[in-house]
């Protein structure tokens, strides 16, 4: 069963405002990372300092996490193992050339122990090519 926005954010220790259930709950929407300008575009009347405050609160909680890709930082909605201490990140990210979308593809996965001398807490590997909506 899908947990409410608000017991989400008691879980990441997270104070809830109107701004975070809306950001929270339009990035459960989406399938691809949004950048913080695509977010703010969504959210155009808001203040964009507060959009901004907002992903960082949620990344530093362990409810987002970021991807790098044509030096862009994008955001996507962490799984529920994620904590504040560690993002458990250990999945490709896909980049298509094509509609420049980034999407998590957890069905990669990579293991956490890589070498067991290391502690490895996040890994960011980004493919890029054609995503299959734009090869159809």
């Amino acid at each position: 069963m899908k947990k409410s926005t608000e017991d989400v954010f008691k879980d990441k220790d997270i104070r809830l405002t109107t701004m975070r259930i809306l950001i929270y709950e339009y990035l459960e929407t989406v399938t691809a990372a949004l950048s913080l300008a695509e977010i703010e575009k969504y959210f155009h009347k808001a203040d964009k300092v507060t959009i901004y405050r907002t992903l960082q609160t949620f990344l530093e909680k362990g409810l987002v996490h970021k991807i790098l890709d044509e030096n862009t930082t994008k955001y996507k909605l962490c799984a529920e193992i994620c904590s504040q201490e560690n993002h458990k990140d250990m999945h490709l990210h896909f980049y298509c050339k094509k509609c420049h979308e980034t999407t998590c593809k957890d069905e990669i996965v990579f293991p956490e122990n890589i070498d067991s001398r290391l502690q490895i807490d996040e890994i960011q590997i980004l493919a890029k090519g054609i995503c299959d909506k734009c090869l159809k």
